[in-house]
């Protein structure tokens, strides 16, 4: 039953995709496609090359703790272990990667240079709007 339910989802995404155009679609611009409001921003964090793991847990009670704080002041909404044990990924309430930059950088490990980052600006999932689209009459 899941699988058909997860099936009939991903065929629905492109349909749901066209039928959210007003008209015929038209040729995308050259600035790519519509991308949704932002409403997260998602931090991968790693650690630099060439740190060491002492380095890293030299600074952890710091990180933890400024990690929390954010949590608790609502500015980290999710965070999570990355599988492959290489550093983390948080979820930071933002509306720009400006925004998030901010507040990463004025984190422990960031500020003693030891972690890499990459910022994703995230939002709703774009297809679905197509999903709740009025039928267009003809």
């Amino acid at each position: 039953m899941k699988l058909l339910l997860f099936s009939m989802l991903m065929s629905v995404f492109p349909v749901a995709s066209v039928m959210a155009q007003p008209e015929p679609p038209s040729p995308r611009p050259a600035s790519g496609p519509l991308s949704p409001k932002t409403t997260e921003v998602m931090v991968i964090l790693t650690a630099k090359d060439g740190v060491t793991r002492q380095q890293i847990m030299k600074v952890m009670p710091a990180e933890i703790r400024a990690t929390v704080k954010l949590y608790l002041d609502g500015k980290i909404r999710q965070w999570y272990s990355r599988g492959d044990g290489r550093g983390v990924i948080v979820f930071i309430d933002a509306k720009t990667i400006d925004e998030a930059r901010a507040l990463i950088d004025a984190m422990p490990l960031s500020k003693e240079e030891l972690a890499d980052h990459v910022y994703i600006p995230v939002g709703p999932l774009m297809p679905l709007s197509g999903l709740i689209a009025e039928p267009s009459r003809q």
